[in-house]
């Protein structure tokens, strides 16, 4: 029973963790294209989202943090199968909570969240009710995104592997569906981006997770000991390193689908523990620590990546900063009792989610953080200038 409690202070503090992330952070240009580009299946969740709760934050985030809670408890459902410890469940929950892309995913709009969701789902309905079900979700899944041809792509692998021909024309309609609507980016000559590649991926799980994920997902193709899960993660894996040789992928289309390789990672991990004798185990206790001390710290360095203001030179080359600046900005504008105001587009529709709207009655200029000029506008963190602008009124007669 005290596990449980563990489990929903886990899930408590996470949950604090995220809902003030969102008070820290303002919309992205990315964020804005999304809400007033083309329709989408996102840009309909944001929008009754901010229909409901309001033109905010926090409405503009909760539909992802709720995605994000929802796959954290299909995963933990799913780990029944590969683990038989409460004990090590948990372990796994927090395991997946503090990877660097999860914490990204929870809080950026973007097709991540959803993915890994659709994905995690995708994988319960198949253990909890077979194949049937599945047969429809993968369909529908092709219509949403064209991120699910992987999936489509994965499940042409796993019939041919359980010999089930059903499956395989499924599996191939959905591509084709897929290939149809969104098409795949394949192009260019040779560029190497394959250490690149690799980067982005130890920068989303963390150098020492991702090698242990490929290990595992290495070494299960070769012992036949593989399972749905195995080729849901290893062909996009496969698939995403040949396309960067190629190159530079869009790794957040692949990232999601190797987050399923983590119940069989802590499957292989949790069984080669408990087998060996507790004198012979320190090796095995070793690498997690130092596991989730590299978790621990990256996940500090995103929820409070405010204080790296401090000691970054060039405030732009924060990782973040494409998070921030829109909210204070418009604040300051109001101010200065200014509602609508001219900039370059990207800026432009980001301040109008805070209400600042474009007209060119006013001119929004931003000059460098070592200019002299007076500046109308200054935003600061951590008592660190990270932005400055003048504002001039338009004179249009």
């Amino acid at each position: 029973m005290i596990l449980r409690y563990i489990l929903f202070l886990l899930l408590g503090i996470d949950a604090f963790i995220l809902f003030f992330q969102t008070s820290e952070l303002s919309i992205s240009s990315f964020e804005a294209n999304i809400l007033y580009g083309e329709a989408s299946l996102l840009q309909i969740i944001i929008k009754t989202s901010l229909y409901i709760f309001g033109n905010n934050d926090f409405a503009l985030r909760l539909p992802m943090i709720v995605f994000h809670f929802l796959s954290v408890f299909l995963l933990y459902f799913i780990s029944f199968k590969y683990l038989k410890h409460e004990k090590d469940r948990l372990w796994l929950l927090l395991v997946f909570i503090l990877l660097p892309g999860i914490v990204s995913s929870a809080l950026q709009v973007n097709m991540a969240g959803i993915l890994i969701f659709a994905l995690f789902l995708f994988v319960y309905i198949y253990e909890k009710f077979g194949l049937k079900p599945i047969y429809i979700f993968m369909v529908g899944y092709s219509f949403i995104d064209g991120s699910f041809l992987y999936l489509a792509l994965s499940m042409i692998f796993f019939s041919y592997h359980i010999k089930d021909k059903i499956l395989f024309i499924v599996s191939l309609f959905s591509m084709v569906i897929s290939l149809y609507i969104y098409g795949i980016n394949a192009h260019g000559l040779p560029s190497g981006h394959l250490l690149d590649a690799f980067g982005v991926y130890f920068a989303i799980f963390s150098p020492i997770v991702f090698i242990y994920i490929f290990y595992i997902l290495y070494k299960k193709f070769y012992t036949k000991d593989i399972d749905i899960l195995w080729f849901m993660s290893f062909i996009p894996l496969v698939f995403s390193l040949l396309l960067s040789l190629r190159q530079r992928v869009e790794l957040d289309e692949f990232a999601p689908y190797i987050m399923l390789a983590l119940p069989l990672s802590a499957k292989v991990f949790s069984e080669a523990y408990r087998v060996r004798l507790k004198i012979f185990r320190k090796n095995y206790k070793l690498i997690f620590v130092i596991s989730l001390v590299f978790l621990f710290f990256n996940y500090f360095v995103v929820v409070f990546n405010k204080e790296l203001y401090k000691v970054i030179q060039h405030p732009k080359k924060h990782f973040a900063y494409k998070m921030y600046i829109a909210k204070e900005l418009a604040q300051r504008l109001k101010e200065l009792n200014i509602d609508c105001i001219d900039t370059y587009d990207s800026l432009s529709n980001r301040l109008d989610f805070y209400g600042i709207k474009k007209c060119n009655k006013f001119s929004l200029n931003e000059i460098a953080l070592d200019d002299n000029d007076e500046a109308n506008v200054t935003i600061s963190y951590k008592s660190v200038d990270v932005y400055k602008a003048t504002v001039t009124k338009v004179n249009n007669k």
